[in-house]
């Protein structure tokens, strides 16, 4: 009879978890199709090697949102206790490390961001720190000060920008291009919020930051009651304000990058823009219909950034965001746990 140690192996180790690159690349290729539009068109525009990057890590946020909210494909909200939204993370956060360690997950999803993880350079902060904004959703967290929102929004769009910078080639020590990747997520963030509004207020969540409506007199709960879109729209106007703000320094970073890189970026800045833009445009009817940017204007957009990358020569902005990524980060640090200090014994002398 052959001993145990002959009979049980430990796993190989090996980025994409042994799946077949080609085969990931192709599910998630299928993943940003259904769950971005915007992103979708303006991913087609990298180079074939960056694309498939951003594909991978494309769908690692997909399957992490969905977990953290019981969905399919951004459906339907699915209610969880306490309970069953803490072991959603722990899913999350396992089934990460595991793609780290280049271990089969059993999920494509993962396995394609340990190999995007693996050939890009993608470092475990980089994913905690995305994966800290799930954990944020799962709670039912809401912001109550404008430091809160900003947060949330790194979390759920910064910390995503500054991997997908790493993934366009830019050096993980290269902090000012990662401030502006980091620029560019909140910008698409702000526009999501300011036109989410209603959609959130269906779904017993808010991101709109309580001090902010308490000074517009906003009751709790009557955030889309008809007597308060005024101060519901004046509201939003402010959040489109920081978008702007971010988007136009974001632009100093895509001018750094090469020319089809450039181009995507420049691409879903103003696609992206113009939703928020829109919203802003609508003024009280801006959530009678939820804003869209149909496939004829996102092409004038695509087509705009094409000379727009190719002039390459930028606006100097104004004034930088009230946001910076290194306050942010304080913060974000900050309201981590403070791990327990090391029990080991010094070596003797």
């Amino acid at each position: 009879m052959l001993a145990p140690s002959r009979i049980l192996r430990s796993t190989p180790a090996q980025a994409g978890g042994g799946r077949e690159r080609w085969s990931l690349v192709d599910q998630a290729e299928d993943m940003i199709a259904e769950g971005s539009k915007s992103f979708a068109m303006a991913s087609k525009l990298f180079d074939r090697v960056t694309r498939e990057r951003v594909w991978l890590l494309y769908a690692w946020c997909r399957r992490c949102d969905d977990i953290a909210d019981g969905q399919e494909m951004g459906g339907e909200l699915a209610p969880a206790t306490e309970e069953e939204a803490a072991r959603r993370i722990r899913s999350i956060r396992l089934l990460t490390e595991r793609a780290f360690e280049g271990l089969p997950t059993a999920d494509p999803a993962f396995d394609a961001f340990g190999l995007v993880a693996r050939e890009c350079g993608i470092t475990r902060e980089m994913a905690e720190d995305v994966i800290m904004g799930f954990e944020l959703d799962a709670a039912d967290w809401r912001p109550r000060s404008e430091a809160d929102l900003a947060r949330y929004c790194y979390h759920v769009a910064g910390a995503v920008g500054v991997m997908m910078a790493v993934v366009m080639g830019v050096d993980r020590d290269d902090g000012w291009m990662l401030d502006r990747a980091c620029d560019l997520g909140l910008a698409f963030q702000l526009a999501n919020i300011a036109r989410d509004v209603s959609e959130d207020d269906k779904a017993d969540r808010r991101y709109l930051p309580l001090e902010w409506m308490v000074e517009e007199d906003i009751e709790p709960g009557m955030v889309m009651h008809p007597h308060h879109r005024q101060e519901l729209a004046d509201i939003v106007a402010r959040l489109i304000r920081r978008m702007e703000r971010h988007e136009a320094w974001s632009r100093l970073g895509a001018a750094k990058l090469p020319f089809r890189s450039r181009w995507a970026v420049l691409s879903a800045a103003r696609i992206y823009g113009a939703i928020g833009r829109r919203v802003r445009e609508l003024g009280l009817h801006a959530w009678d219909h939820r804003v869209v940017i149909g496939k004829r204007e996102k092409l004038r957009h695509v087509a705009a950034a094409f000379w727009e990358a190719a002039r390459n020569r930028p606006e100097v902005p104004g004034e930088p965001p009230k946001w910076d990524r290194s306050t942010i980060l304080i913060d974000v640090r900050m309201a981590q746990p403070i791990p327990p200090p090391p029990m080991d014994p010094l070596p003797e002398e």
